[in-house]
């Protein structure tokens, strides 16, 4: 495998990596950083995966310094590492084989805005809020939305989707074309700007959700959206988890456009009023919004509420003012932070999986029973409009004990998952903490995904110990 024949031919190379050091300095002198913070910051700290740092980092500020970074190290078979912001959760920045993190932020321009096609192009580095701020006084937005200010290259790269993926699909659906660099320094852009092409391979949809293994993007066009004329939301409780995860479920059978569907248990419920003073009564919740013309709106909301009161929801609390609403997605958006309140010195280790929708309550609930069985401190929130779930572990990340018994809970969730037909990640990505699952989940594509790796990354450079599990 080329992670292996990386090590066996010399990896970052004794020779190779003190030349490579000197003429990165030589080219972007402050820019290149290999301070031990610096390093550290630019690896993995959101889980219980060790802090891997890379030997150094440079800060690039277009494809060209980025193509002469990935040529200059393809010379010498040192790794490299794509940096956005920092904010992914499988250990996706991590230099397990050492190497040159090339972080991505300084690549922040937008490029162009074509209101009239619903598209924009812009560098890697800009963030979703970035993005939004820009576009809202055109009427237009960008919808998907992980939580977290994200770059929109480590967000291509994940394959992010978030609280609106329900309506608006994911990055997948919403990447129009991409400029990526390739292992050996060369630049490619992998189409147009038509909203549909059957001309050849879809490399866009190749890179999109590869994680820097088979390019490093710098550049998107991304589909754009109008802001809708109305949006109105609000909380409806329920008894259960399985009975919020039912009126979910039949919401999303019967057709019903709901622009966003989230579920929070009682436990996050339970963090979240402590957090963010929202006053909830303690059951499970269903936060949800509805986009579209007033008459869309009112008619979608009232469906809804039919549902859920014959599923036993109690009375749905609107929040039509845009202050409200802010005050409601801000608090959810903030999951991580109320979940740390629950535990005071603890570590917040979230985690995803995403089954059928018609799974969606089956899952929920026996990982609900496995919590409980497991004597962990987990909440539970999800987008489950689509089937994605997410539980937010509360463990010390000294205590041995503690880590094993999430990582056998993770490892429950995961193969519960795939069972049930789902995968063991919608939205976090495989990183290297998933990377166990993948035979399982893909016997029989796992071979061509490596073979797929092999061809375009021969000497494995790209963010090597990513995605497949050791041989």
């Amino acid at each position: 495998m080329v992670v292996s024949a990386l090590r066996k031919e010399g990896g970052r190379g004794e020779d190779g990596l003190p030349g490579v050091l000197d003429r990165l300095k030589a080219q972007f002198g402050d820019r290149m950083s290999q301070g031990a913070e610096i390093r550290r910051q630019h690896a993995n700290t959101t889980n219980w995966l060790p802090n891997e740092p890379a030997d150094a980092v440079v800060f690039a500020q277009s494809t060209e310094e980025v193509a002469d970074i990935v040529r200059l190290c393809a010379e010498a078979r040192v790794p490299v590492i794509p940096f956005g912001t920092g904010t992914g959760l499988e250990g996706h920045v991590n230099a397990p084989l050492g190497g040159i993190s090339i972080d991505l932020s300084g690549l922040n321009r937008i490029l162009a805005v074509r209101a009239e096609d619903l598209d924009c192009t812009v560098e890697a580095g800009v963030t979703r809020h970035q993005i939004n701020d820009h576009l809202r006084d055109q009427g237009l937005f960008f919808p998907i939305d992980p939580g977290a200010n994200a770059s929109l290259g480590g967000m291509a790269s994940t394959r992010a989707s978030g609280t609106n993926a329900v309506r608006y699909g994911t990055m997948r659906d919403n990447v129009i074309n991409l400029t990526a660099v390739m292992a050996d320094g060369s630049i490619v852009r992998t189409g147009g700007r038509a909203k549909k092409s059957s001309a050849g391979y879809d490399l866009t949809r190749l890179l999109v959700g590869s994680e820097g293994t088979l390019g490093v993007i710098t550049e998107l066009t991304l589909r754009l959206h109008g802001i809708p004329e109305a949006i109105a939301g609000g909380v409806c409780s329920f008894p259960t988890v399985e009975d919020a995860c039912n009126a979910t479920i039949l919401t999303i059978q019967s057709g019903i456009p709901v622009a966003r569907i989230e579920l929070l248990d009682t436990l996050m419920v339970r963090a979240t009023n402590d957090f963010a003073k929202l006053g909830l009564k303690e059951t499970p919740h269903l936060f949800v919004e509805f986009h579209g013309s007033s008459a869309s709106v009112k008619e979608q909301s009232e469906l809804f509420g039919e549902i859920a009161a014959s599923l036993g929801g109690g009375e749905f609390v609107w929040a039509t003012r845009p202050e409200d609403r802010s005050k409601l997605w801000h608090a959810r958006h903030e999951a991580y932070f109320a979940a740390k309140g629950l535990r005071a010195g603890a570590s917040v280790v979230a985690t995803d999986v995403c089954v059928p929708i018609s799974r969606l309550a089956e899952c929920v609930a026996e990982t609900t029973v496995d919590i409980e069985q497991s004597g962990l401190i987990a909440p539970i929130v999800g987008h489950v409009g689509d089937g994605n779930f997410h539980v937010q572990l509360l463990i010390d990340i000294e205590n041995a004990q503690e880590v094993a018994a999430a990582e056998h809970f993770v490892g429950r969730l995961n193969e519960r998952a795939i069972a049930m037909e789902g995968t063991c990640t919608g939205e976090h990505g495989i990183g290297q903490g998933k990377r166990k699952y993948m035979k399982l989940e893909h016997p029989s594509g796992l071979p061509i995904m490596r073979a797929i790796k092999q061809a375009l990354d021969p000497l494995g450079i790209l963010n090597p110990g990513k995605i497949f599990p050791d041989p």
